[in-house]
């Protein structure tokens, strides 16, 4: 019934479950895995008359994790159904786990290229365009920025203003509670940021991991969906602009977040014209201080691709392109920039 053989979807029953759930829904469908994502396991669904969906379900092994709980994920997409933020629109849940071994959701298929590397970018958006596609992403962040949490069900969180404290906490625990090794400089750097944390503004929806290869770009360089929801809560919004930063790769660049980032190519503004577009378009009451918000950026992605490590080592992400000592050198790169970044402060 599938044209692959992958442990994280059990064909027959998912099949079963898609022609009971999902309206439209025919077999034979077809699974196939999309490659990217290192947290959430993401698979395109193809129906026998070649309609598209999108399935997410957590790791092989991690079905309950907090960081991975695609239920949780599936509910931010509903609650923004209806605001303006481009997002994908889901279609059914699963908490099943003798479906396929662990809960999923499945969302609507987006027509769009995903940049995620130079020969993408290079392939799908002249250089002229590039500035274009920058400016969308920005205004997409502003735009989720714009939205009031407490109109979207979230007024619990709205009166906090402890969300990068509840952020540091959170991503250390993980990464004490479930590591192989220890890294000195992602608790050097853990404990400078603890001591400079600034204060917060007002709480807004924070994507979690916003950047250009969480997005769905159109042809006419528009977004289409912005991806990947799982670390969405409400809290400080400048930790969105610090996390696109981080991401953003210019050329000369020595320690970059992705192996081959798709930004270090001619045409795209610098990180500071992104910090300018941001402001304009967000207009925060007072200048925040943005190098805080790139250092706290770089020590979480430092303890993510550290937890990537250590669930490659596991086996827990089933077959990868990357060996399990690439992301544990990778990691020990950005936990070297994320102490680098930390002492400036």
């Amino acid at each position: 019934m599938s044209s692959i053989t992958d442990t994280g979807i059990r064909d027959d029953q998912v099949s079963r479950w898609f022609t009971e759930h999902v309206d439209g829904a025919r077999g034979p469908l077809r699974f196939d895995r999309i490659a990217g994502g290192r947290s959430n396991l993401t698979y395109l669904v193809t129906g026998a008359d070649d309609t598209r969906w999108v399935l997410r379900r957590p790791p092989l092994g991690m079905a309950h994790s907090r960081a991975h709980d695609v239920l949780r994920e599936a509910e931010v997409l509903d609650r923004l159904r209806g605001t303006a933020v481009p997002a994908p629109r889901v279609v059914g849940t699963c908490d099943d786990d003798a479906v396929t071994g662990a809960p999923f959701f499945v969302m609507n298929h987006i027509d769009g290229v995903v940049l995620r590397d130079p020969e993408t970018v290079a392939a799908t958006v002249p250089a002229d365009r590039r500035p274009a596609v920058a400016s969308a992403l920005v205004q997409a962040l502003a735009v989720l920025h714009a939205v009031d949490p407490r109109d979207v069900g979230w007024g619990g969180l709205a009166d906090r203003d402890d969300y990068v404290a509840r952020q540091l906490r959170r991503w250390s625990t993980n990464w004490a509670q479930d590591r192989v090794r220890v890294l000195d400089d992602i608790g050097r750097a853990h404990d400078r940021l603890l001591e400079r944390i600034p204060r917060q503004g007002a709480a807004r929806i924070v994507h979690g991991d916003f950047r250009l290869d969480n997005c769905l770009f159109k042809p006419d360089g528009a977004i289409g969906g912005i991806l990947d929801w799982e670390l969405t809560t409400v809290g400080d919004p400048l930790a969105d602009l610090g996390q696109l930063l981080a991401y953003w790769a210019q050329p000369g660049d020595e320690v970059c977040a992705l192996e081959n980032p798709p930004t270090r190519v001619a045409g795209f503004p610098t990180r500071d014209a992104l910090v300018e577009q941001y402001l304009a378009a967000a207009r925060p009451n007072t200048v925040p201080d943005i190098d805080f918000y790139i250092a706290y950026n770089w020590w979480k992605i430092a303890c993510i691709v550290e937890g990537v490590y250590t669930r490659t080592l596991r086996g827990a992400m089933g077959s990868t392109d990357r060996s399990p000592e690439s992301f544990g050198a990778q990691a020990e790169r950005l936990a070297a920039q994320a102490w680098r970044y930390a002492q400036r402060l």
